[in-house]
């Protein structure tokens, strides 16, 4: 058999094959990955290529490996669960490396960061002075956590005792000229009455349409596909 057709068939293997053992790991996002879990991912990933272009190498084996590094992960996982010093030990913890507007030095070194790493980090959560800082705390991913000095932080309505109305989730009732009449039906609208508030705009087909968006407040925002339209109507008047 040709070489690039054994690729194309290991190729195929080795991509369902991970697709299946990420699917067994379980959904996490990627900022929430410890190191751990992202060398393990590294390591998986880089079978899962030796198994698709090193023709040498015996796929049984590799397959093999990639199932044995997949069961540890479970495992561990599942045992950390259960087990808090384990999840400790794998994970790590937690550590303040702010309090009270004053840098834990030690904390710095332990994690071998700078401190120049500190206030990037600080700034990518629109911190510049230390001193607004109550606490900040390093997370085992590598992220901070920043809680603000109380006389920091910004008002709220709930600060100034103000009334907010509901603001969920908007309902995407077209997306690139095709209407979802599921969500139409969620928000207790017809199609019909929907054409009859396009019309009030000129809009005549919906394949024109780009995005039709419904927010909780009534409001219809419609973007056409011309790159230059986009209109809001108000479905309460």
């Amino acid at each position: 058999m040709p070489i690039v057709a054994v690729v194309i068939i290991r190729s195929f293997i080795g991509f369902f094959l991970l697709l299946v053992l990420v699917k067994l790991i379980g959904k996490q996002q990627v900022t929430q990955l410890t190191f751990f879990d992202y060398i393990v991912g590294i390591t998986i990933g880089s079978m899962a290529s030796t198994l698709s272009v090193q023709v040498n190498e015996n796929t049984w084996a590799t397959i093999a490996g990639m199932v044995v590094w997949t069961l540890l992960a479970i495992i561990l996982a599942v045992i950390g669960i259960k087990s808090p010093f384990l999840r400790k030990v794998i994970e790590g913890v937690p550590e303040i490396v702010i309090q009270n507007g004053k840098i834990k030095i030690d904390v710095l070194k332990r994690n071998k960061l700078s401190m120049e790493d500190l206030m990037m980090m600080l700034r990518s959560k629109d911190v510049f002075r230390v001193d607004d800082v109550e606490f900040a705390v390093l997370e085992q991913n590598g992220k901070l956590s920043v809680l603000l000095k109380s006389q920091k932080k910004p008002l709220t309505p709930q600060d100034m005792n103000i009334s907010t109305k509901y603001n969920g989730l908007p309902t995407n009732l077209i997306v690139d000229g095709r209407l979802n009449m599921e969500a139409l039906k969620s928000v207790n609208l017809t199609k019909a009455y929907l054409e009859y508030q396009l019309r009030k705009k000129g809009i005549t087909d919906i394949n024109d349409i780009f995005l039709a968006q419904l927010d909780t407040q009534g409001n219809l925002y419609i973007d056409m596909k011309d790159n230059e339209t986009a209109y809001t109507i108000s479905l309460k008047e």
